[in-house]
């Protein structure tokens, strides 16, 4: 799978998907930041990344209108870099070797410690 890591994460996450054996990139690594979350949509649909973000509510928007897409991750609590780390790594084991996340959003949140996944198919069937 290709991750593209948002700016309002740390960019220790795209090393967390490379030890899993993926391909990770940070948006600040390919001269993405203080890029437009729109003007991001076409780069992230063309490379075919899952992109990776805390912004739900703006990211949830955009990709209302991508009729094909190859996943959104959201991680919901603001939370430092080794929290980011760790939960990522959550999403990468609950993945798994899956083919990845095709129109679909993967919401990643904490009950206490508990990690807790909610995992539905966007944009919605209507």
């Amino acid at each position: 799978m290709r991750f593209l890591i948002d700016e309002c994460l740390h960019p220790s996450l795209a090393a967390v998907a490379h030890g899993a054996g993926h391909e990770a990139h940070h948006v600040n690594f390919l001269g993405l930041a203080s890029t437009k979350d729109h003007d991001l949509i076409p780069r992230i649909v063309e490379g075919d990344f899952v992109f990776v973000t805390n912004n739900a509510a703006d990211f949830r928007r955009l990709y209302r209108a991508q009729p094909v897409h190859a996943g959104l991750v959201i991680l919901v609590p603001q939370a430092p870099p080794g929290r980011q780390r760790a939960l990522f790594a959550a999403v990468l084991g609950e993945i798994g070797g899956e083919d990845g996340l095709i129109n679909e959003v993967l919401e990643v949140t904490l009950d206490g410690d508990e990690v807790v996944f909610s995992r539905y198919v966007w944009p919605a069937a209507e």
